[in-house]
């Protein structure tokens, strides 16, 4: 068994990484994080500049190519420095995917080529205020047939980005089925702007600049041609999707892990107390070594989601290992780097105290962990828990 990346793949992380020392250093994007409801433009358009947005998507329409492993090395790279903010490439780039997946060939001749350079964006627009992980179940958004296309009334919340992107990718209701909750639901793409469409941002603990946003929607407009894959099919098609949000979700948490050891290794070098330097202290150095085995277990998990996903067969129990693996330990990790720096920890100047902020979100988003430990257990023939 091989477990090291090609000399390919090893030399797009050295690339990546580099790009980020220059362009995106963790001081910018600290100050970038700072300015809690200014999206950054400058930084998406760098990201555009260096091709980042094309990974992933068909050469023929204007897409660089590459596999599931190479968009999660660019993911982990870009997090070592951004953490949460990863998302201003990660959002656009998981719709991007599903758009090539199961929307129109017309649509996509259109739309491909536009995300892959990075001229537009698109935001996923599934949460619903009451439901949280109940998705389904609570999916009070309705779409309403009409000549030409749909009419769509409800409401989301959790839209990344949605604020400032040219396309919402959103589900709602199209039919009720008695049966099962998850039948009669259909994806859409939405414009933004359109008439009775209305995006606000929400404050909150991380990931600040990137946007969240809640939607509303009042009788808006969509034309057939932005419905994506069959009216009434949306979740199913999701579902084949979102193993990749969880793996990008891993991939993320991983580069936080990376910061975290980089940042605290550097500290402990540095730093001096009782007369020598506090790297020297065994407490602290059983820290290091804890952190360093949870970045391992993490990447070993999602490099191995992301292999499964490349080869084709199902990973969705690997992709919520990766994710609650990765989640998790990238939270203690951030914790134990404020508890290294001390003081300076708490403080708004230094990264710490961000990527503690950031990693919490992961263990509640895209599902929580409590929702993929259930479907883990599960896949060992455990009866449903809820």
């Amino acid at each position: 068994m091989d477990f090291s990346l090609t000399p390919e793949q090893e030399l797009f992380a050295k690339t990546v990484r580099s790009w980020v020392d220059k362009e995106c250093p963790k001081n910018v994007a600290r100050d970038i994080e700072m300015q809690e409801f200014e999206y950054p433009f400058e930084l998406w358009d760098k990201m555009s500049a260096a091709g980042f947005h094309a990974i992933g998507l068909p050469e023929e329409l204007g897409g660089a190519g590459g596999d599931v492993l190479t968009q999660m090395i660019l993911t982990r790279e870009l997090a070592r420095s951004l953490a949460g903010l990863t998302w201003i490439f990660g959002i656009s780039s998981f719709c991007a995917k599903s758009i090539n997946a199961f929307a129109r060939q017309d649509v996509r001749e259109e739309l491909i080529p536009s995300l892959a350079t990075g001229d537009i964006r698109v935001a996923i627009s599934v949460t619903e205020p009451s439901g949280g992980t109940d998705l389904m179940g609570a999916m009070k958004t309705r779409a309403v047939e009409v000549p030409g296309g749909w009419r769509i009334t409800g409401q989301k919340i959790w839209s990344t980005a949605a604020h400032v992107s040219d396309y919402l990718f959103l589900m709602a209701r199209t039919s009720d089925s008695p049966d099962k909750a998850a039948h009669g639901v259909t994806l859409f793409l939405v414009p933004n702007p359109s008439d009775g469409l209305e995006t606000r941002q929400i404050p909150k603990l991380g990931m600040r600049a990137v946007g969240s946003c809640e939607v509303f929607l009042d009788d808006v407009f969509v034309p057939d041609r932005y419905v994506v894959g069959e009216p009434g099919m949306g979740f199913y098609r999701m579902l084949s999707t979102l193993n990749n949000e969880r793996i990008m979700v891993a991939a993320l948490c991983t580069g936080i892990l990376d910061a975290v050891l980089e940042d605290a290794v550097e500290h402990l070098n540095e730093r001096e107390a009782f007369g020598r330097k506090i790297g020297s202290f065994q407490a602290l150095q059983h820290f290091i070594a804890d952190i360093a085995m949870w970045r391992q277990q993490a990447e070993l998990l999602t490099y191995y989601a992301a292999w499964l996903s490349d080869q084709g067969r199902d990973c969705g129990i690997e992709a919520n290992m990766a994710k609650v693996c990765a989640s998790e330990y990238a939270g203690k990790a951030a914790d134990h780097g404020i508890q290294m720096l001390g003081g300076m920890g708490y403080a708004a100047e230094t990264n710490m105290q961000r990527y503690w902020r950031d990693a919490r979100l992961y263990r509640i988003g895209p599902i929580s962990n409590e929702m993929a430990r259930n479907n883990i257990a599960e896949s060992f023939g455990l009866p449903r828990s809820f």
